[in-house]
């Protein structure tokens, strides 16, 4: 999908819940508020096209609706402070940049729509009842379909001759998404007779121990699973990686951007 057409549907799944309300908020501007777990900074490119979105349908900002916005800058443990404070604000609807934003702020409203960009196993995180019908709250873009990870392993075998047999993993369990991707991990290593060697990393400054771990562990390669704080640091991670001269492969959403 373009990103034009990315940024407009994403902008046609906010607006929805506004022209519901339209006939009953028209001398009011409507507010729209949005939570991204990266920081603005490394996300610019995506979250400003929201406002790009809008005006493609009709929508201006000042003139039809108010805009708040807040960001956790990598670190997913400040979604739940950031989301109840979104919530106090009575937005009319909630824009959030992947399933850790949504899953903290689900958790502090049920009756707030929330329009999620990127969703990773809306199910299997409680977020929805089913794809073809949320029954909740929540809407939004499947991110990923199940099976990827493993796909991902497949791949580091075919980039890697005479692949060892550990790979490294770098996960942050505080991200719920990263659980899921763990368990499709597993499966997919014991299927290719592989080992994981995972590590947590809580925060950005946990990136170079991180790495020289995978060196202790002899790692033959290292798969970096999706998460706004990998995203944010996406940099510091290839830094890192030529240093330890090991492969790493990057989740779809950090990989998009590692040509800047």
């Amino acid at each position: 999908m373009k990103r034009r057409e990315f940024i407009t549907l994403l902008g046609g799944a906010a607006a929805w819940p506004l022209a519901a309300r339209a006939q009953q908020s028209a001398s009011k501007r409507l507010l729209i508020g949005f939570l991204g777990a990266a920081s603005k900074a490394s996300g610019g490119r995506y979250y400003g096209g929201f406002t790009i979105g809008m005006r493609d349908l009709g929508y201006l900002e000042g003139r039809d609706y108010l805009f708040e916005e807040r960001y956790a800058d990598g670190e997913v443990t400040r979604l739940p402070l950031l989301a109840e404070e979104m919530v106090r604000l009575k937005p009319d609807v909630i824009v959030s940049s992947n399933t850790a934003a949504a899953v903290a702020t689900k958790r502090v409203t049920d009756s707030i729509p929330i329009v999620c960009a990127t969703l990773t196993d809306p199910v299997g995180v409680g977020l929805v009842a089913s794809e073809s019908r949320p029954g909740t709250n929540v809407t939004g873009i499947l991110l990923r379909l199940p099976g990827l990870t493993g796909k991902q392993l497949e791949i580091a075998a075919d980039l890697v001759p005479m692949l060892p047999s550990k790979v490294g993993v770098l996960l942050n369990l505080s991200n719920p998404a990263n659980a899921v991707q763990w368990r499709e991990a597993e499966s997919a290593a014991a299927t290719l007779d592989l080992s994981l060697a995972p590590t947590e990393v809580a925060s950005p400054d946990n990136m170079g121990p991180a790495f020289q771990a995978f060196s202790r562990d002899r790692v033959g390669i290292v798969l970096v699973f999706l998460d706004a704080m990998f995203f944010t640091a996406r940099r510091q991670i290839a830094a890192f990686a030529l240093t330890s001269r090991l492969p790493t492969i990057f989740g779809a959403a950090s990989m998009s951007r590692m040509a800047d």
